[in-house]
């Protein structure tokens, strides 16, 4: 298998490199940020490629572009990216532009060169990896986002009154409502967010928490 590395420090491109040599994987090319790696692919046919998310110059997620990109302009190419930290939003963001073919990995989890190759083969094929600890802030996302779906439009405008710390009353008269309506909405949103029993102001609070979650998304 050849594959090409992304990441702006030597030193770890340079012990990755050795592992993958070690378990018979060939490192054709070898490239220090996200624009290198752009002409390194045309250069080398590589069937995977490694890159890291965050490279220079912003050191936020070149490496996750260039990811995306090298899948659409390479689709028999398999990418892994790794991180040093787990980052659901940027997993999603991986998934949905290419399920086919795409990897995400926490850099303390390529130590094995076996479990590396796996992942690479994995790829190489078409498949996709993604690293454990990613899949349970994925579930737990897609769980919350599950509950924000089951609200309905109102209820929706009433959580977002609330997360502008409205009171009852003032939600009433922004949405010409009545006082016992209003009452029954918010009843609805603690219990579509499965908010249970616990003061009102509480679940006031954790029910505004799972709004801006879902305003960050």
């Amino acid at each position: 298998m050849r594959v090409l590395i992304c990441d702006d420090s030597a030193l770890f491109r340079r012990g990755l490199a050795l592992l993958l040599k070690q378990s018979g994987v060939e490192v054709v090319a070898e490239a220090r940020d996200a624009s290198e790696a752009r002409k390194l692919a045309e250069e080398h046919h590589a069937d995977a490629a490694i890159l890291d998310i965050r490279m220079p110059p912003t050191f936020t997620d070149e490496g996750l572009a260039a990811a995306v990109e090298l899948r659409q302009r390479f689709p028999d190419m398999g990418v892994l990216v790794l991180s040093t930290y787990a980052e659901a939003a940027f997993a999603e963001r991986l998934l949905s532009a290419s399920p086919r073919g795409v990897g995400y990995l926490l850099k303390d989890r390529v130590d094995d060169a076996s479990a590396l190759r796996e992942a690479l083969e994995r790829v190489r094929g078409g498949g996709s990896v993604v690293d454990p600890e990613i899949v349970s802030m994925l579930l737990a996302r897609r769980h919350q986002e599950t509950q924000i779906d089951r609200l309905t439009e109102r209820e929706r405008d009433v959580l977002t009154l609330m997360a502008e710390g409205r009171s009852n009353g003032a939600i009433a008269r922004q949405l010409y409502l009545g006082a016992k309506t209003v009452e029954a909405h918010i009843a609805a949103v603690f219990s579509k967010l499965g908010l249970g029993p616990a003061s009102d102001d509480n679940r006031r609070v954790l029910a505004v928490l799972t709004w801006l979650r879902m305003e960050q998304r």
